[in-house]
């Protein structure tokens, strides 16, 4: 009788030949935590013609690897990646906060973050669509990330801002199109937090890779 069902390799295994902690660590799972860098995809391919850099440029993944989630080639930060479905499907919940750090084209005001916080009108697969209501704050300080490859405008163009959004939905360039609708065009996008997990200082291209994720 086998172990597994279509494993036909692993019978059930002898103690004395096959030791029980070796026939666990072939069962277990990996999990890592990374800074995805601006000009990459959350994925391992890219089929268009115009080049992006892969997660497999990063590191060398196991071929099971999947992202959880995804941040758009233009967004930067905190990336979850796992062989475990379970945990995927776990973490993309809307009960695992994601928060997002968000520079902005003008010096945003009480009333916008105000409306941001209970829920705004953007569009969504040719429909309307309202956000749920999020968390939002102004940052009175900059989060002084490391400088992009890419050049954020020119400060001779007016000044920018920076606020957190916490979000339980993850919709298709959600947070750009939230802090549009409110007259503020979002100029940077870094995701800082994934529940209890935090970005945390990680290098932009880094990986670390963790026993489990604590979310």
């Amino acid at each position: 009788m086998n172990l597994l069902s279509g494993w036909q390799i692993f019978k059930r295994p002898d103690l004395n030949t096959f030791p029980l902690c070796l026939f666990l660590q072939v069962m277990q799972h990996r999990h890592f935590i990374i800074h995805k860098p601006y000009g990459y995809v959350s994925q391992f391919v890219y089929p268009h013609k115009r080049k992006k850099g892969v997660l497999g440029d990063l590191y060398d993944f196991p071929e099971s690897t999947m992202a959880i989630g995804r941040l758009d080639a233009k967004s930067e930060g905190l990336l979850l990646l796992t062989t475990d479905g379970k945990v995927s499907f776990e973490v993309r919940s809307d009960r695992v906060e994601k928060e997002y750090y968000v520079q902005l084209d003008g010096q945003i005001d009480a009333s916008a973050v105000k409306t941001l916080g209970e829920g705004v009108e953007i569009g969504l697969e040719g429909e309307k669509y309202l956000t749920r209501p999020c968390k939002a704050f102004k940052l009175e300080e900059d989060p002084n990330f490391p400088p992009r490859k890419v050049k954020i405008r020119d400060a001779r163009h007016g000044p920018t801002s920076w606020l957190s959004l916490t979000l339980t939905e993850g919709k298709f360039k959600q947070v750009r199109k939230m802090t549009a609708a409110v007259g503020f065009p979002t100029l940077r996008l870094i995701r800082v937090r994934i529940g209890k997990i935090y970005l945390d200082g990680l290098a932009p291209g880094a990986v670390k890779e963790v026993s489990r994720l604590n979310y």
